[in-house]
């Protein structure tokens, strides 16, 4: 549950493994998803040293919508469209999720 701990007189709560969740969203596990999802995009669009431009034409979007995705802007893209750039940008291959660890 939510643990407290006084440190230097600061009240401290561990949170729950869920930022969305100890934030009070709604869909906090969705919105955990997506972010994970979205940071394994990021990951590997670093890794293959693409810029946005080539990352998004591989994607099928525009460069400031993914600028704006790899920000964090990512509430209204559902988790298959997610999938499906993730996907695209080679992160899934045969069934597995491929890259580093």
């Amino acid at each position: 549950m939510n643990k407290r701990k006084i440190i230097d007189g600061t009240e401290i709560h561990e949170g729950s493994g869920n930022v969305y969740r100890d934030l009070g969203y709604p869909d906090a596990d969705e919105m955990l998803v997506k972010a994970q999802l979205v940071a394994k995009i990021s990951e590997i669009v670093r890794s293959q040293e693409l810029t946005q431009v080539e990352a998004a034409r591989i994607l099928g979007a525009t460069q400031p919508k993914l600028s704006g995705l790899l920000r964090g802007q990512f509430r209204l893209i559902s988790e298959r469209k997610l999938m499906e750039c993730l996907i695209n940008v080679g992160g899934i291959k045969n069934g597995l999720l491929t890259g580093r660890r």
